[in-house]
């Protein structure tokens, strides 16, 4: 497994690096005071971040770690990632969370933010637990899809729309170089894999504001809407055309507080 190919996975998430990072949430705030009390430290010394993307999940520890370290396979990502990071204390390095190169018990806390399920399980686990120091702290948290808005006309808009692309890359092949795994099988994963003394599952959620703009913008920083629309659908035949004018009506362009939940899986080495 440690020659996995994922390619397929970063072509996926190429092209497009500049909208996701506008668009996507930042994690919630709690997690900072929740994953170091865990490791049992008030200041990390080494965060992790797997699958670090644009570094919105990178990011989030600059000023709450001495050093932070965002692994990313998609060069698109990834330099978008350099691009918005200012910070002396963060760095972004090439890789595959199952090969990281970083030296044996160097971190208290490995982080994977909607990242997980495009990763072998069990080897990225074996590696987790290589470079995390005894008592430290593995996290692999996702939000769902969408957040929770004002309007459930939007919410079906989104339902269907994403039916509608997931049939579409079924009956083009458009996932044959593509590797996922199942969210709800992280809890198992985890425990199956031997490394961890204590695993639990953890549900959060935090605010952030959103409008149609936002919605739409969403649904086109998802890896599947933006393969579909490279292979030459266009929006009307995907459903994005009916999802911006229902959003348009039913959200309009001011901004309100959106609910952003987050199922956060924790394993501790």
């Amino acid at each position: 497994m440690s020659g996995l190919d994922y390619s397929g996975n970063a072509e996926r998430f190429s092209g497009f690096a500049a909208q996701y990072e506008a668009v996507r949430p930042s994690p919630p705030p709690i997690l900072r005071e929740i994953l170091p009390a865990l490791a049992q430290v008030k200041r990390p010394t080494l965060v992790v971040d797997l699958g670090s993307g644009t570094g919105l999940s990178t990011r989030f520890w600059q000023a709450h770690a001495d050093r932070v370290v965002g692994i990313e396979v998609s060069d698109d990502m990834r330099r978008e990632a350099q691009a918005q990071t200012n910070a002396s204390n963060v760095e972004y390095r090439a890789g595959v969370a199952h090969d990281t190169g970083l030296p044996d018990h160097c971190a208290d806390i490995v982080t994977c933010s909607q990242s997980f399920h495009w990763m072998a399980p069990q080897p990225t686990l074996q590696e987790v637990a290589r470079i995390l120091r005894r008592g430290g702290v593995f996290a692999a948290y996702d939000c769902d899809w969408p957040p929770a808005t004002t309007s459930w006309q939007a919410d079906a808009a989104w339902d269907e729309m994403m039916e509608r692309v997931r049939n579409i890359e079924r009956d083009l092949k458009l996932r044959a170089a593509v590797h996922q795994w199942r969210k709800q099988e992280h809890i198992a994963n985890l425990r199956a894999s031997g490394h961890f003394r204590f695993v639990r599952e953890i549900v959060l959620h935090h605010v952030e504001p959103g409008n149609a703009e936002r919605i739409v913008g969403i649904a086109l920083s998802q890896g599947g809407t933006r393969t579909v629309l490279k292979h030459g659908l266009s929006e009307d035949e995907i459903g994005i055309t009916a999802l911006r004018e229902i959003c348009a009506r039913t959200l309009g362009d001011e901004l309100k507080p959106w609910y952003w939940s987050y199922r956060v899986r924790i394993g501790i080495v």
